[in-house]
């Protein structure tokens, strides 16, 4: 089965916001848009000669739209935005002072993993919400400190096949890793809700022992991942294709080099032994 080409699952999107950062809620390019960029680039060669601590300062000054617009992403997990903000700048000043301008990648693209990283760190050592096996939660530290590496080193997000090699595991274990961050959940038990509709105002501690429908994803999605061993190899590669990359039947005829009506048998195919396996 071949990986080169696979990106992580669609669950976890911080990778592809280092493509949409400069697209949405972000300077057009306007011309004076493209002239602070062209500023921006000589602040960061002449800070990278002389690591003058003012030149420093005002690139941190002036990213901090970028660090507001990542850390808004996460603003709706029950921790005020500008806690959020001020932990995206500790993920700000790493990016700042490791840029290197003559790389040629854009500053946003490399500053974006960094600072997401950081966020993502400070709900990974608040709590975990579900009881997540040790194992996995340590798979997805790795994974995201490898990942963040790697997407420095390239200039671009890493694929499963890179990370796993990295990590000198199967890529299989790069995406139980990935599927696990979902279990984050930095919320008080006794924090109102801020939702709307009939949920409004109600407390985790609420529906403490009423049925938990994330566990029972993870569960499901351990039981899957065994019975997934049991599939052909290409059988496997168009299920993780299609509903772990969120791949089109036309995508994956591609990538596998075979017809879209092949794709489709072999994935009808592929859930009927699943659904066997699953209700046996």
């Amino acid at each position: 089965m071949r990986w080169e080409s696979a990106r992580p699952p669609a669950g976890d999107r911080w990778f592809a916001w280092s493509k949409t950062v400069n697209r949405e809620e972000m300077p057009r390019g306007s011309r004076r848009g493209n002239a602070d960029r062209d500023d921006s680039e000589e602040l960061f060669r002449e800070f990278a000669r002389t690591r003058d601590p003012r030149l420093r300062k005002q690139l941190i000054d002036s990213n901090q739209r970028l660090v507001r617009y990542l850390a808004s992403k996460f603003a709706n997990r029950g921790e005020p935005l500008e806690d959020l903000i001020a932990v995206g700048n500790i993920g700000l000043i790493k990016a700042v002072d490791r840029y290197d301008p003559s790389r040629g990648s854009k500053f946003c693209t490399f500053a974006t993993p960094t600072i997401v990283g950081e966020i993502r760190r400070y709900f990974r050592d608040r709590a975990w919400g579900l009881k997540v096996p040790r194992r996995l939660q340590e798979l997805n530290q790795q994974v995201s400190k490898v990942s963040e590496e790697l997407s420095h080193e390239l200039g671009r997000e890493p694929t499963i096949e890179e990370i796993a090699e990295r990590l000198q595991v199967p890529p299989q274990d790069v995406l139980d890793g990935l599927a696990v961050a979902s279990a984050y959940s930095p919320v008080s038990v006794d924090a109102p809700s801020s939702s709307e509709g009939d949920a409004a105002g109600m407390k985790p501690s609420d529906s403490l022992g009423a049925q938990d429908e994330l566990l029972e994803k993870l569960e499901l999605y351990d039981d899957l991942t065994r019975a997934m061993q049991n599939l052909g190899e290409r059988e496997r590669a168009v299920l993780l294709y299609r509903y772990f990359l969120d791949m089109s039947q036309t995508e994956v005829a591609k990538r596998l080099n075979i017809s879209q009506m092949h794709v489709s048998r072999l994935q009808n195919k592929a859930l009927k032994k699943l659904r066997e396996m699953l209700t046996a």
